[in-house]
């Protein structure tokens, strides 16, 4: 991608209602646009990063046999209506209106309600059980306090996966499974996430949170270093200098992001649309469902607040939107930099021919502190730099985002170093 025909470009100044650094950053940045108030527009730089995030999100939740449907997000108030959750929490939380013929309908926050009476068309014995069935869609909460950027929208990405059983010691066993699969999917978006203990309210004793900690964290968790047990505050039973009930250790106070949770829903929503299953002796049994979520937009906000430094974003490479910004750094002579652009032009063929994702910053018109500070926000991986100076060596200036030096390395070499680097 060459810079100058990139739809979204960064900008000098932060957004003056920028209440957090995912929110500053990124729309600094040129990966987002904000439309109003917790709702926001990817860019070409935020898409890219948001698929990364939503591709590796898939490749985990298929690895525990989940399935990839999608379903409606304009939904009528009936299915709501049998759960009681059309009026509790109701419009506190959903956004509801009238539709034609004075039809109650409402946007989706969350699928139990849909899901459900769905998966019920397709059980009728044992043998259809345990499955589980994920979506990928945007959800709609008429959130009261919309801010930090990608972390608490109003109209937001998630991922939910409802798993169904035929009895506890199945679910528990893919309960389990997902766990893992979570701890894989934050580990590769550049994450380290504690398993939370948190209520399970009416559903079970406890569900789970997956949080991060940081400074820029909202919630509180007590936890404990040496074998990484943790409770939410809100029913924790601990504080912190308190002995780990685990291993002994001592229990720690920290900031925290949520980025995940995952429920024992037992049967919760089966009781309401009355889902059962014929099992081997010809009984009448209950199914029983678990139900598990992901934000991919927070995860992309939880990365950048964790993943800056004073310059901008520092993205891992597994998310990064290109691996390479190339740069072109003109000279005095005409003459000069048009040898230069023919030298850069030539390595941007090879770093994409290699299928290295490459943005080739090629404006003629901007100063080499401007595309270096830009580089610096954009945070890639790899910032390439090709010059009057550079040319005349045979060199090309290399330098990662994470590192504080640069260093020439020959332009024949950098395709395959570059490679190497990614992998």
């Amino acid at each position: 991608m060459h810079y100058s025909r990139l739809f979204g470009k960064t900008s000098k100044t932060a957004p003056a209602d920028a209440d957090s650094v995912n929110a500053r950053l990124l729309v600094q940045g040129g990966f987002i646009d904000q439309l109003m108030a917790g709702v926001y527009s990817y860019l070409p730089l935020g898409l890219r990063v948001f698929e990364k995030v939503k591709n590796i999100i898939r490749e985990e939740i298929n690895a525990i046999d989940g399935q990839e449907i999608l379903m409606p997000a304009l939904l009528p108030r009936e299915n709501w209506e049998q759960t009681g959750r059309w009026s509790d929490p109701g419009p506190e939380v959903m956004f509801q209106f009238k539709g034609r013929g004075d039809k109650d309908l409402g946007l989706g926050w969350t699928h139990e309600e849909i899901v459900t009476p769905l998966a019920k068309k397709f059980i009728r014995s044992y043998k259809d059980l345990p499955f589980a069935v994920y979506q990928i869609q945007d959800k709609f909460r008429n959130e009261p306090r919309a801010k930090s950027g990608l972390l608490r929208g109003r109209e937001f990405s998630m991922k939910d996966l409802y798993s169904f059983h035929r009895d506890e010691a199945d679910l528990e066993a893919y309960y389990e499974r997902s766990k893992q699969a979570y701890l894989n999917i934050f580990r590769r978006c550049g994450l380290k996430a504690l398993i939370v203990e948190a209520s399970g309210g009416a559903f079970s004793k406890y569900s789970h949170e997956f949080q991060v900690l940081t400074e820029f964290g909202e919630d509180i968790v007590y936890y404990c270093e040496q074998c990484a047990y943790a409770q939410n505050r809100e029913i924790s039973e601990y504080k912190a200098g308190d002995k780990c009930p685990k291993c002994g250790g001592a229990m720690q106070e920290g900031k925290a992001i949520e980025v995940g949770n995952i429920f024992q829903l037992k049967t919760r929503f089966t009781d309401a649309f009355d889902v059962v299953y014929d099992d081997t002796d010809g009984a009448k049994k209950k199914v029983i469902m678990g139900c598990y979520g992901i934000g991919p937009s927070r995860v992309v906000g939880t990365v950048v607040e964790l993943h800056h430094d004073d310059k901008g974003i520092v993205w891992p490479k597994a998310l990064a939107p290109f691996a390479v910004q190339l740069v072109l750094l003109t000279a005095k002579d005409p003459a000069m930099t048009a040898k230069v652009k023919v030298a850069a032009d030539q390595l941007y063929a090879e770093l994409e021919a290699a299928g290295i994702e490459t943005l080739y910053d090629d404006r003629e018109d901007a100063r080499a502190g401007e595309k270096f500070a830009d580089a610096d926000l954009i945070g890639l991986p790899i910032r390439l730099v090709i010059s009057e100076k550079m040319l005349a060596a045979g060199s090309v200036e290399w330098k990662e985002r994470t590192g504080a030096a640069s260093e020439l390395v020959k332009a024949s070499d950098v395709v395959a170093k570059a490679a190497e680097f990614m992998k």
